[in-house]
């Protein structure tokens, strides 16, 4: 077979994968391999194809079954990177995009694959770098319009994503991830009816997409119908079953259907999984309180996993009576009876580092063997803070800032620990560099706060505004919003805030 007739081949199996036909590339390639064409000549297409398949393993011995003939290494490499990448394991993903590269550094589908390793690995600003060069060699490129689309949303907010998903949908309309993503934003967003229609349009194109059963499920759990959004969230089967935002989801639907034990494991099996998430902690107590078995066993359960919780200065007053109300069944009437005083009477505080298990020696032996890496640093600078040792908490998360500059949680642990010394304009520089990378809720309540200890509540109002203009349906924003204004004088853009969280089944308070 001559050298036209094989890039013929390659034309039509490439063909077949943008279709979302990779079987058909499959059975193409194979019988060509069987007829006598090289395996070299074809083996990163067929890679190609069995990964666009699901099938990692065998995509994985193709690959690695011999080389790549001259004009596919990029892809052969690009698409072991991307198995790699699939399976987590960055250093093999970025060793093969380096290959990839050294053949083709034109390769726009190349550059979103680098933008997506670097986001994983935490580099968000280097992400943001590899897709904006992804779009620039390729602009009608759907899946760099796609992935530019979503780091837009994370800088900028929802609104200023929209662009780039329309753009890449007119380049590519039926994509199913594009319409994935379009379709959530718009429900972030509250656009519910256009939402409705894309996800519609995303069932029609990949019938076998569980996303679009999953974004329904989310809006009928808005609207408050727990029924149908069980029926609906149970079509997606496991497709979700490790994703942290449907765990949750499934918990508060299993707790609001009175499925209290099924609830308790949904929000344990998150706890486990992120044990630094209040919002799932305090959604295990609240269930754990409800569930029908022995009542001491509840008790015994609740002291043990929340009292660390209760001792903390942030905990609410729900959090403090439910872990009170244990102790006084337990007959441990003066823990109880402190508790219940600190619900009666909460305080202001301010910020506060989580708890961690271990000492200094223990976190200080890791961190020194790694201190430019989060999973060390973060508890060690914690439990500096824990016993008083601030400077050096600081030294450590600026050494881990400036380790990992591209990402935005390391300018935030820096901010986060200059606020806890009482430095709030240096922590709002830290914040504001985080914020150029990545602009979401948690960046948001911290800019806020520093502003407003510097006096600058103008400057508070309006970023959180123009956060609220960009994300509509956000809660956080709002209650900035009300406890900013409710005490003031401008009581009419209070009520038109309050109305709308009370829309919301939330209540605006007063500070």
């Amino acid at each position: 077979m001559g050298a036209s007739q094989v890039e013929d081949l390659r034309a039509k199996a490439q063909a077949a994968i943008e279709r979302r036909d990779p079987v058909s590339a499959d059975v193409l390639l194979r019988a060509a391999i069987k007829n006598g064409v090289s395996e070299d000549a074809l083996r990163a297409h067929l890679g190609a194809a069995l990964l666009a398949e699901g099938n990692r393993a065998e995509a994985r011995k193709v690959l690695q079954g011999g080389g790549f003939a001259p004009g596919t290494e990029a892809l052969g490499w690009r698409v072991r990177g991307q198995i790699a990448l699939a399976e987590g394991d960055l250093r093999a993903a970025a060793g093969a995009f380096d290959e990839a590269l050294r053949a083709n550094p034109n390769d726009s589908d190349l550059w979103v694959a680098i933008a997506s390793l670097r986001f994983s690995g935490g580099e968000q600003l280097q992400s943001v770098e590899a897709a904006d060069r992804a779009v620039a060699l390729d602009p009608k490129n759907a899946r760099a319009l796609a992935f530019r689309g979503l780091l837009i949303r994370e800088q900028y907010g929802l609104a200023a994503a929209l662009p780039w998903f329309e753009a890449g949908l007119q380049a590519k309309p039926d994509d199913p991830a594009l319409l994935g993503e379009y379709a959530a934003t718009l429900g972030d967003m509250g656009q519910y009816r256009a939402m409705l229609i894309v996800c519609r349009k995303l069932a029609q194109v990949d019938p076998k997409n569980p996303r679009p059963a999953y974004l329904q499920a989310v809006l009928a759990a808005r609207a408050g119908q727990t029924d149908l959004a069980r029926t609906i969230l149970q079509r997606t089967g496991t497709a979700f079953r490790d994703m942290p935002a449907a765990i949750l989801l499934t918990g508060v639907l299993e707790y609001r259907a009175g499925n209290i034990n099924v609830a308790v494991e949904q929000f344990d099996r998150l706890v486990r999984m992120q044990p630094d998430n209040l919002e799932a902690r305090q959604m295990l107590l609240r269930a754990l309180a409800r569930q029908n078995i022995d009542q001491k066993r509840i008790d015994q359960t609740i002291t043990a996993r929340f009292d660390g919780d209760a001792a903390q200065p942030w905990a609410t007053p729900y959090t403090l009576r439910l872990v009170g109300e244990s102790w006084r069944r337990l007959r441990q009437t003066a823990r109880a009876e402190a508790l219940f005083a600190r619900a009666a009477r909460p305080a202001a505080h301010g910020p506060a580092p989580l708890p961690v298990a271990f000492g200094t020696d223990v976190l200080g032996a890791a961190y020194a063997d790694a201190p430019n890496q989060a999973q060390t640093a973060v508890p060690y600078i914690r439990a500096l803070l824990r016993d008083g040792r601030s400077g050096e908490a600081q030294a450590a998360a600026d050494r881990l800032r400036d380790a990992n500059a591209g990402a935005a949680e390391a300018h935030l642990l820096a901010g986060d620990v200059r606020i806890l010394r009482g430095d709030a304009a240096g922590a709002l520089a830290d914040y504001q560099n985080g914020a150029a990378i990545r602009f979401n809720e948690p960046v948001l309540r911290r800019m806020d706060a520093a502003l407003r200890a510097l006096g600058r509540t103008r400057d508070a109002d309006a970023m959180t505004s123009r956060y609220l203009a960009q994300n509509p349906q956000s809660l956080a924003a709002m209650k900035l919003l009300a406890a900013a204004w409710g005490a003031g004088s401008r009581q009419d853009a209070f009520a038109a805030v309050a109305k709308a969280l009370a829309a919301r089944g939330q209540a605006a308070a007063v500070h």
